[in-house]
């Protein structure tokens, strides 16, 4: 049954935004007391979950995120502008055009889903194609959001979710995605409640415009660790801004082997490594790794992240093939089609893309890479541990789900800031945030949606 209280967003949508934004300002400003009065892992981990202190700068207030980075404030769909250098967009980027790649069968999908759902169900679920719902997602284990969730579904309703992820995803993003939502499983167990929202199926649907071949629509999969933005217009697609993360990210649960963000981190590595001494001086920052770095994560919409690092016009052919290996890992998790035809998008840019690096580079140390170009910027983030500790003799990788629970209070008392845990702390790969965006206006296919309108209507 969907929650009764859940209303239709558009009478909604300011206070739902100020909420999400005065709660992690408060987490953040509150430290231990903050924690206190909350309790459990989004009271512990909301500040690092939305923070960043990669060498950036960040936009001004009120549209964007406070200046030298930092978590941000959800904005109006109207106040969009994306990700820029300098806070000006770069025109003449995008084009509304045939990519000659069906997008029926995620249509078919979605209008399936939709046709399955109450009609209470589909007033919580669907909003207008330029909604401020795009806008107002967070990667934080929060069940304040809109929409339909997982754990309301039927059968039938989940298959059919199921599907609709299926149709839009490659085969590796749907595995990438059902082994966040089962480690998120995982670290409900292991901190001992699973009822809120550590778990697989706290994870919500909300669909913006109609599913539709002609007109512009698209749909929001949004819950901790993974946030999936799904533009569509006939055959052109959008999955941007994409976050992807995982805590932890390499364990043994139920039997089964997990090593997410593997190939993530080998191609970064990779293409470091292949650097001579001068490009390593361009692209190596002088900044400390800290606890966390990611910035254009959640309500970073409008920030400014001026280029660093080698630039991809530095780079010898085979340089620029791992350049592009990289870019591929990310882009590679939407369906394989749309896929190449971004990947096209992406090396058409590559003199202008640079590569940015913060931390070491062993095979097991915790660093950030940026990967950012006028059209693609990817960040991977090897943050501090905030939920789950290798430290924990009784809550190893392989240890029962029971043990986990057993040591998760201990865990949880050493994972604020200044401990172990929290941007102060020490980063892991046990911890990895990703993100993919398209700068310059087109996250949430906002720039193809306005020339649609203006040369098509």
């Amino acid at each position: 049954m969907v929650n009764e209280n859940r209303g239709h967003k558009p009478r909604t949508q300011a206070a739902h935004r100020s909420r999400r934004w005065f709660m992690n300002k408060a987490l953040l400003a509150g430290g231990v007391s903050a924690v206190a009065v909350m309790g459990g892992y989004v009271a512990t981990t909301a500040d690092a979950e939305e923070t960043g202190s990669a060498d950036a700068t960040a936009s001004p207030s009120p549209s964007g995120p406070p200046p030298g980075g930092g978590f941000g404030q959800t904005i109006a769909y109207d106040d969009f502008v994306g990700v820029t250098t300098d806070g000006t967009v770069l025109g003449d980027l995008y084009a509304v055009h045939s990519t000659g790649v069906s997008t029926v069968p995620v249509i078919r999908a979605a209008r399936a889903f939709l046709d399955a759902l109450t009609d209470e169900q589909k007033a919580a679920t669907l909003f207008d194609v330029d909604s401020d719902q795009w806008l107002d997602w967070t990667n934080v284990d929060s069940n304040d959001r809109d929409g339909v969730a997982l754990r309301d579904l039927t059968d039938k309703q989940y298959a059919l979710g199921m599907r609709l992820l299926k149709s839009s995803l490659s085969a590796r993003g749907l595995r990438q995605a059902g082994d966040i939502r089962k480690l998120n499983q995982f670290l409900g167990e292991y901190e001992g409640d699973t009822s809120r929202a550590l778990n697989e199926d706290a994870y919500w649907f909300t669909v913006m415009g109609t599913p539709s071949a002609t007109e512009a629509w698209g749909f929001q999969f949004e819950g901790h660790h993974l946030v999936i933005n799904y533009f569509v217009l006939r055959d052109q697609v959008v999955m941007t801004p994409t976050f992807m993360g995982s805590e932890p990210t390499k364990i043994t649960y139920e039997g089964k082997d997990y090593h997410l963000f593997r190939e993530e981190t080998a191609a970064g590595l990779a293409l470091l490594r292949s650097l001579d001494d001068t490009q390593l001086a361009q692209a190596l920052s002088t900044a400390e790794k800290s606890g966390t770095d990611l910035i254009a994560g959640a309500g970073q919409d409008n920030a400014v992240i001026p280029y660093a690092g080698v630039k991809g016009s530095a780079l010898n052919r085979r340089q620029r093939g791992l350049l592009l290996d990289l870019a591929e890992v990310y882009v590679g998790y939407q369906d394989e089609g749309h896929a190449r035809v971004r990947l096209r998008e992406i090396e058409k840019h590559l003199d202008d893309t640079y590569f940015h690096w913060i931390g070491e580079h062993d095979d097991d140390s915790a660093f950030y890479y940026r990967v950012h170009s006028p059209v693609v910027l990817i960040e991977y983030d090897a943050e501090s541990p905030l939920g789950y500790h290798e430290s924990d003799t009784s809550a190893s990788p392989s240890a029962s789900a029971a043990e986990s629970a057993s040591a998760s209070a201990s865990a949880s008392a050493s994972a604020g800031p200044g401990g172990p845990g929290g941007p102060q702390g020490t980063p892991t790969q046990q911890h990895i945030h990703t993100i993919i965006r398209t700068p310059n206006g087109n996250d949430y296919g906002v720039d193809l949606l306005k020339l649609h309108r203006e040369t098509d209507h």
